[in-house]
């Protein structure tokens, strides 16, 4: 029994790292599409007395509940510190 949840853990990591990269890779597309899109637009007049725009907001909750499920996964030894350490910087680099 063990060993099954053991694996029914380590494949929820992978599927949760996975769907974590793939969001990241989608992200980075949709910025470049963006970009592409910018350069072949003609400029758009800049008003001077509007102020520019806020950056959007950081989903830290999302990073957070990420590192705590990792914490866990950790604490229960389905994954080593090197896994850990991989998949910490991986969330926390995104």
């Amino acid at each position: 029994m063990p060993g099954l949840l053991r694996g029914v853990a380590r494949t929820a990591v992978v599927a949760g790292t996975a769907t974590a990269v793939s969001n990241r890779v989608s992200r980075r597309q949709q910025g470049r599409w963006a970009r592409q899109d910018d350069q072949e637009a003609p400029p758009q007049p800049v008003r001077s007395s509007e102020p520019a725009p806020a950056p959007p907001p950081v989903d830290m909750n999302s990073k957070i509940d990420q590192l705590k499920q990792l914490g866990e996964l950790k604490a229960q030894g389905v994954l080593t510190e090197t896994e850990f350490e991989v998949q910490k910087s991986k969330i926390l680099g995104s």
